[in-house]
């Protein structure tokens, strides 16, 4: 061997091997519109389930898009307000300061909503209070695409409910619509237009709510009110006909908008909530919860087939997730012979007030709750001149005396990060926001759930069945297969920002999937 020609030769071999060991995914041109569908309450297991029984865009997106089957969300409680929260920020809410659908304010001395906002007013509907993003913290995709200022992009977001429309789209976007149950209107607020646009207004003047009067589903067990009034509106959103109100909106916002038809990138979220309202009232196994999953398949194909009449299909890069999953009704796990079972939160309060109480005299000394999260009475602890301390383990621990509570933190013990490594404990204190969280957050046994019905089911824990979530990729950039590695939630802002080559939004904590990228 030539021994001069050697150290060339193992240099060209080193470059070879670096640029394929550091070679990064090239990203074919950008989408034309990105759509990111979250369906509420959608558990990943539907996916799998009713596999054999899709044939619309459930289908399109289990066989095209990429599937990632171990997707969770990273936080608590698994609510509606965080997980769309989470979508496009790729934040906990630590640091999104969205800690529930809603909370005390100590500010303002009265419980808020994620988006409830007294400085902006609604637009249309019956009247009431506005809405907005200001409560979000931190950036999402929409407004970094807004902010990198050489293009015009629109953001627009919708779904029947307000906190899962204005959140995934953001500070910046150009709008948000949602559905107001007492008219059938779709409507907005002040804070992104001094009126509603002219085409939002004609499509609630065609009164496309009505139309579902006396509809049928499940089977036909199923009929909505044939009365044109609030209880039909209300009906609706709590049936399949929810979400196909919404799709029709939906196609008016692309055709009217020109969303995906410019020459920009373009973001639209929707947000289908009729699932929850569905879920809620009868269970993941029910043959309602059944029927609205497969009416969802259908409706989603109608959507996918405007999009590739309007912008082409091959434009548009869609994903699909969901903000939680649900608990299985306890009475149903109890016929399995499985645990589960329902607590009545007022005993909760009851506990602590009477621990309280008996230590340190009468008093409200629990002002409000948010889930299992109470507040306790800072001007009467002040007034008595007591440690806050004190009050946090006294009444966690007649909290962790009653039945079926698994885990009880303190403030104290979130803030310095003092609770068990494994996953569900971790889950709770990455979500503790110190302005803005309960003074003890409680972790009810597996399966057991907050309720004073005695029927139904909810969501809310950080145990498996409520976080593990839908979340598919398909369109432009992705490599279509099943992804078994587990993901979380928030990985799903980084991954599209790269994708749009725009910055990471200003809270995410999530990794760029890039092995799913082309």
């Amino acid at each position: 061997m030539n021994t001069q020609k050697a150290p060339s030769l193992f240099l060209l071999i080193f470059v070879l091997a670096a640029s394929v060991l550091f070679a990064q995914p090239k990203l074919e041109k950008k989408p034309k519109l990105v759509v990111m569908i979250a369906v509420d309450q959608f558990r990943y297991d539907y996916l799998n389930q009713f596999s054999d029984q899709y044939t619309g865009g459930l289908k399109r997106l289990l066989t095209q898009g990429a599937v990632c089957d171990n997707a969770h969300l990273a936080h608590y409680p698994t609510v509606t307000a965080i997980g769309h929260a989470t979508m496009l920020t790729g934040a906990t809410p630590a640091f999104s300061g969205i800690v529930g659908n809603d909370w005390f304010d100590r500010e303002e001395k009265k419980t808020v909503t994620s988006v409830s906002d007294s400085s902006v007013k609604k637009l249309g509907g019956a009247p009431g209070e506005g809405a907005s993003p200001h409560r979000l913290l931190v950036s999402t995709v929409g407004d970094e695409m807004k902010m990198l200022g050489n293009s015009s992009p629109k953001v627009i977001g919708i779904s029947l409910k307000d906190r899962a429309a204005i959140l995934p789209s953001g500070h910046m976007a150009d709008a948000a619509y949602w559905y107001d149950t007492k008219t059938g209107d779709f409507i907005s607020s002040t804070f992104y237009f001094n009126e509603l646009p002219q085409w939002v207004r004609d499509f609630n003047s065609r009164r496309e709510a009505v139309k579902f009067a006396g509809a049928r589903w499940n089977g036909n067990a199923s009929q909505l009110p044939s009365a044109s009034d609030s209880k039909l509106f209300s009906a609706i959103y709590s049936s399949p006909f929810g979400n196909d109100l919404l799709e029709k909106f939906v196609e008016e916002a692309i055709q009217r908008e020109k969303l995906g038809q410019r020459n920009t990138t373009d973001l639209l979220t929707i947000s289908f909530s009729s699932n929850d309202a569905v879920g809620h009232a009868f269970g993941p196994d029910s043959s309602q919860a059944r029927d609205i999953t497969l009416h969802t398949d259908r409706t989603f194909e109608r959507l996918f087939a405007y999009l590739d009449k309007t912008v082409g299909l091959p434009n548009v890069l869609i994903i699909f997730t969901a903000d939680h999953a649900v608990a299985p009704v306890p009475e149903k796990n109890q016929e399995r012979k499985r645990p589960g079972g329902r607590l009545a939160g007022s005993q909760i309060v009851s506990a602590m007030q009477s621990a309280l109480e008996a230590k340190f005299g009468p008093g409200k000394w629990v002002i409000s709750t948010a889930g299992t999260s109470p507040y306790f009475n800072y001007e009467l602890i002040q007034e008595k001149k007591l440690d806050r301390s004190e009050i946090q383990k006294i009444a966690a621990q007649s909290i962790a005396e009653q039945p079926h509570i698994l885990r009880v933190f303190t403030r104290d013990q979130l803030l310095l990060g003092q609770v068990p490594s494994e996953r569900f404990s971790q889950r709770v204190v990455r979500s503790f926001n110190a302005r803005r969280s309960g003074d003890l957050e409680i972790l009810l046994d597996p399966y057991w759930i907050l309720s004073s019905s005695s029927s139904g089911t909810t969501h809310g824990t950080p145990y498996l069945y409520d976080s593990h979530i839908p979340l598919v990729f398909m369109g432009p950039n992705i490599k279509p297969g099943r992804y078994p590695e587990e993901v979380i939630l928030n990985d799903l802002a980084p991954t599209l920002a790269t994708i749009l080559r725009v910055g990471t939004p200003s809270g995410s904590i999530g990794r760029v999937l890039s092995e799913m990228l082309q």
